[in-house]
């Protein structure tokens, strides 16, 4: 099983620990990277049988995979474990954790239906990415929450083309332009304004970033559709593609950043039945006082 933990905090040390106690425990074989798997070691002050990643074990080897950390740390794993069959169980020891199915009060209960299998997998769509300049692709990548175009320099505008389907959507200047999943839709795109939309729903979103443009609103697009942004010629200055957050690319002038559905999905594990309404309310602490209830009927 591959743990993955964020750290360079003692919490999360302290978490990571427990984990690998209860998986040698129960026979199972603790994986880590290596920087992390010696600060645990440092941490414990003692020998533990952790299993060195690409090392020792490969990623086709990996079962399962359990986060320690926030949605970072999660889109991290998930970069890890990319193309692999192994779901990804988080627990969130971060701010939001909307990716997390567990908080730390529970690390042990979750540790334990993930080494009984006692959990079900929910497959999340993912984001192709190329970045094409003078008709060759240069860069190609992948996203889980979003691939955000925004602009190389704080003083200038972004200057940009839409394309949906091979056809003209519109041209305007902004500081950017976020496409994201559906499990994007609660990250970046939610605070540029976009909206949200429930993991189960297949779409691409497109949301601009303060756009000079009467033309404003997000999009939601088939998930089949092609979706480009070119930087056009008329930019001063460069932009810069950011994919999760994680991976960056300059974009020169001309530069088309081509997004599609990628036929790799994310794996996450669900250990309880909880509908996503639910998870909007905890995570955002929306209030929903006075509400009594179905009523017979209904």
């Amino acid at each position: 099983m591959l743990l993955v933990s964020h750290t360079a905090r003692a919490e999360a040390l302290e978490a990571a620990l427990t984990v690998c106690q209860q998986l040698i425990e129960a026979g199972v074989i603790p994986v880590m990277a290596a920087e992390e798997r010696q600060r645990v070691l440092e941490f414990a002050g003692s020998a533990l049988d952790i299993a060195l990643l690409y090392d020792d074990v490969s990623v086709s080897e990996i079962d399962s995979a359990i986060v320690l950390g926030g949605d970072g740390t999660i889109l991290r794993a998930a970069e890890v474990l990319r193309g692999a069959a192994a779901p990804i169980l988080g627990v969130n020891l971060g701010h939001v954790g909307f990716l997390a199915e567990s908080e730390k009060h529970d690390l042990a209960k979750a540790t334990t239906h993930l080494l009984r299998g006692e959990y079900t997998v929910e497959e999340r769509l993912s984001l192709q990415v190329w970045v094409k300049h003078r008709d060759e692709i240069v860069y190609e990548t992948w996203a889980l929450n979003e691939a955000t175009l925004e602009k190389a320099a704080r003083e200038r505008m972004l200057e940009v083309m839409i394309e949906v389907d091979e056809r003209p959507l519109s041209s305007f200047g902004c500081d950017g332009v976020i496409i994201s999943t559906p499990t994007g839709s609660t990250a970046y795109s939610f605070s540029a304004g976009g909206p949200i939309v429930w993991p189960s729903v297949e779409a691409l979103l497109v949301v601009s970033l303060s756009p000079h443009s009467l033309f404003n609103r997000p999009l939601v697009v088939d998930p089949g559709s092609s979706i480009v942004v070119e930087v056009l010629d008329r930019n001063q200055g460069d932009g810069v593609l950011w994919c999760d957050g994680r991976r960056a690319w300059d974009l020169p002038q001309g530069a088309r950043v081509i997004v599609k559905r990628s036929e790799i999905p994310v794996r996450l594990a669900r250990i309880a039945d909880a509908p996503f309404t639910d998870r909007l309310v905890n995570k955002f602490h929306l209030p929903v006082e006075g509400w009594r209830g179905l009523k017979r009927g209904d």
